[in-house]
């Protein structure tokens, strides 16, 4: 079975690992696997692990190119005749609608946000299949437009518990990475993601420094990078921290996230906007590790209040700091919950039944 993914770029992102992992899974069971993007520092990775990648512009916005790229794309299409397109984003929904009108390809499409309610957003509805990656994101679709219940499956992303496994962590990265930033018999607060408005960094710094006030060896990691039109947000965040006189470390992107995760003894997520699924929290509960996080989206489905985290309302740096404290005192395991509910290998072979279906 010959199945196609289509999506923007291969950067970071959830999406992103989401596409490389599922690829690297469908190789393994004896599947061709192709991802179409604009390229990105992903693709060493996805070719290394056995999938094809074929570079061509499915992330551009600009009208005036739309004809010579459906061409193009309808072009590549014919020639790799596959059994499935799977498409994850709105750019490539669209460019693949008009390229497969000859064709008559089967098409799936995931559902990864909550996109703008919109004739242009409502492509990824537009599908034979329709993956959801939450509850919420299944409820946004049918009430904003009529999605069929036939049509849709929900699908959460699924962790890698290879990865993300308390057994197989790289001691030595730990041990380097808590020397190179000073974070040795410090209190690890932390948040994972690229740096921008919707994470509301703001409310995580101001809990840390609340919690600074009782707490003095508190240290917050922010792990992600900053894209190039986030600088401005990026330097009034260094601003916010200087005038409170907290401990918060921009440590960039790092590929050894699972390590990074159980090293810290609270992972939150602030995010203002109700995320899909929540993947970072549920990584980082696969670490034994505790979540806070804003009370919407995907990680309702997720975090089990009281025994593995707490959910706080959006911006209230105060319970924000009051529910990390108290999630100091949680003990679970975290590793058997998400392999329960979460795994890699529950979401690949769903994925299988939804291509076959």
């Amino acid at each position: 079975m010959k199945i196609v993914q289509l999506l923007p770029e291969l950067n970071e992102g959830g999406v992103e690992r989401g596409t490389i992992e599922l690829s690297r899974e469908l190789v393994k069971k004896g599947f061709d696997s192709i991802v179409i993007s604009h390229g990105g520092k992903l693709v060493k990775q996805l070719e290394k692990e056995g999938s094809t990648h074929i570079n061509f512009d499915v992330c551009s916005k600009n009208p005036f190119t739309v004809f010579w790229r459906v061409w193009g794309l309808r072009k590549i299409l014919k020639k790799l005749n596959p059994d499935v397109l799977h498409v994850r984003s709105r750019v490539p929904a669209w460019l693949t609608y008009y390229a497969n009108k000859s064709l008559h390809v089967k098409v799936v499409s995931t559902v990864h946000g909550f996109n703008s309610v919109s004739s242009y957003s409502r492509i990824m509805t537009n599908a034979d299949k329709i993956i959801c990656v939450s509850g919420a994101i299944k409820e946004y679709i049918q009430k904003h437009y009529a999605a069929k219940e036939e049509k849709i499956s929900i699908i959460p992303r699924g962790i890698d518990l290879v990865t993300f496994n308390p057994n197989n962590l790289d001691e030595n990265f730990i041990s380097e990475f808590k020397e190179k930033f000073n974070l040795n018999d410090k209190f690890i607060i932390s948040t994972i993601g690229r740096v921008t408005q919707l994470k509301d960094l703001e409310t995580f710094i101001k809990a840390l420094a609340i919690i600074q006030e009782g707490t003095p060896n508190v240290t917050g990691l922010i792990v992600g990078g900053v894209r190039e039109d986030k600088q401005k947000y990026f330097d009034g965040l260094k601003e916010l921290i200087h005038s409170l006189h907290v401990n918060v470390i921009f440590t960039g992107s790092q590929s050894h996230v699972a390590e990074i995760y159980h090293l810290s003894d609270i992972v939150t997520s602030t995010s203002k906007k109700p995320e899909s699924f929540g993947r970072s929290v549920a990584e980082a509960l696969a670490l034994n590790t505790p979540v806070i996080a804003t009370n919407h989206g995907g990680v309702l489905d997720i975090i089990n209040k009281n025994k593995n985290g707490y959910f706080v309302k959006i911006g209230n740096e105060k319970e924000f700091a009051k529910q990390i404290i108290k999630a100091k005192e949680l003990k679970f395991d975290g590793f058997s919950y998400v392999k329960d509910n979460f795994s890699l290998e529950q979401m690949v072979e769903k994925t299988i039944d939804v291509y076959k279906g």
